[in-house]
C-alpha cells in the first residue's frame, strides 16, 4: 500500500509525463506538418502512444478504480507499442 505522500509524488510525476509527452508529440507533429516527412509523422504517433499509455493508466486507476496490475499492463502495452513505432520511424527505409 502506498502512503499519501507517495501517491502525491506518483501523480506529480505522471502529470509531468503527460505534459512533456504531449509537448514532444505536438512539436513532432508540427515538424511533420512543416516538412511532410513520413518518419516524423511516425515519430509523433509513437510518442503519442507512449503519452496515451500514461494518460489511460492514470485514468483507469483514478477514475475507474482498476487495480495496480491492470494499470501497469495498460501502460506497459502502450509504451511498448509507442517505442516500437518510434524505432520504426528512426530506422525504416522510407
Amino acid at each position: 500500500m502506498i502512503d499519501v505522500a507517495g501517491a502525491t509524488t506518483v501523480v506529480a510525476f505522471k502529470t509531468l509525463t503527460l505534459v512533456l509527452g504531449g509537448l514532444i508529440t505536438y512539436f513532432a507533429y508540427r515538424a511533420y506538418r512543416r516538412t511532410r516527412a513520413r518518419p516524423i509523422a511516425a515519430l509523433a504517433i509513437g510518442f503519442g502512444c507512449v503519452t496515451l499509455g500514461a494518460l489511460l493508466a492514470g485514468a483507469a486507476h483514478q477514475a475507474f478504480g482498476l487495480d495496480t496490475d491492470s494499470v501497469l499492463v495498460i501502460e506497459s502495452a502502450l509504451t511498448t507499442v509507442g517505442f516500437a513505432i518510434v524505432l520504426y520511424s528512426l530506422y525504416a527505409d522510407w
